[in-house]
This record gives C-alpha cells, structure tokens and sequence, in this order.
C-alpha cells in the first residue's frame, strides 16, 4: 500500500509541475516533443493556463484506462511502460547510425556529465572513489539515489 501511496503522489507531483516543464521542454525526453502550436491549441500565439490544463487532463484521461476519474496501480504501469516504449523506439531511431535497426555499444549516447560527476566525486584525485567519498557525495546530493543499508520509511 506504501507503493501506491507513493506513487499517487508523483503523479500529483508531476501534475503540479507539468505546465513549466511543457512550456520549457515539450514532453522533453518524458516523451514525444511538443511544438508550441500542438500545446497553443486555439492557434492564438500564446499558451495559457487553460491550455495548460485541457493537456494536463488529456494526459490523465489516456493514462486512466477505465475512465473512472483514478488512476489504479495497473493504469500507471500501463502507462508508464507505454511512455518507455514510445522512448526506447524513439531513441532507436535517433541512435541507430547504420540504420540495423539495433544499437551498438558505440552508438549508444554517452551521459555528458559522467566523467565530470566522477571526478568531483574522486576529491582527493586519486582516481578512484572512496566508500567515504562516495558518502559525502551522495549526501550533499540530498541522498538521492539512496540504496543499501536505509530503511524504509512511513
């Protein structure tokens, strides 16, 4: 039941913050980009609040697949797997280089920031990152990423 709890509360959360993220990103990698005039839908060279909404509600209305105003835990994962399918194929089609219809290792992106992050992770520069380095790091990230020894909390 905590899992569901947690859930209903990102998407309350994703809802409360989907009108900033539209306006900056489209869907961004959330999903199929959005031009501005798919989100400016009466065609008038603005987005307004209610425009906002009206997508917000389309969004939810296709994730609630019985149509009964909740989204159950099945409806997310639906949903969900569907937005990862729609990304999965997208960046196949972004990456594949030789057009096999598959990804190589060398064509797979690389995280821009990955040799960056282990480098400030690595503070004393010995190349390598200490269990009490990888600590600091992990708590001035707000412990984000949290795995291991934390217990579940209510």
């Amino acid at each position: 039941m905590k899992h569901v709890k947690f859930i209903a509360l990102i998407v309350a959360a994703a809802g409360m913050t989907a009108g900033s993220a539209v306006l900056a990103k489209g869907f961004g990698h959330h999903g199929p980009k959005m031009s501005f005039e798919e989100i400016d839908a009466d065609g008038n060279g603005e987005v307004s609040k209610a425009e906002i909404e009206a997508m917000k509600e389309a969004r939810f209305a296709k994730a609630d697949a019985d149509g009964d105003g909740k989204l159950t835990l099945d409806e997310m994962q639906a949903h969900a797997q569907a937005r990862a399918n729609e990304r999965a194929a997208h960046m196949l089609e972004r990456f594949d280089k030789d057009g096999d219809g598959a990804l190589s290792k060398d064509e797979l992106p690389q995280p821009r920031r990955a040799g960056k992050m282990f480098d400030r992770m690595d503070a004393d520069g010995s190349g390598g990152i200490s269990k009490e380095e990888f600590e600091d790091a992990r708590m001035r990230h707000g412990g984000k990423h949290r795995h291991g020894d934390e217990t579940e909390q209510n």
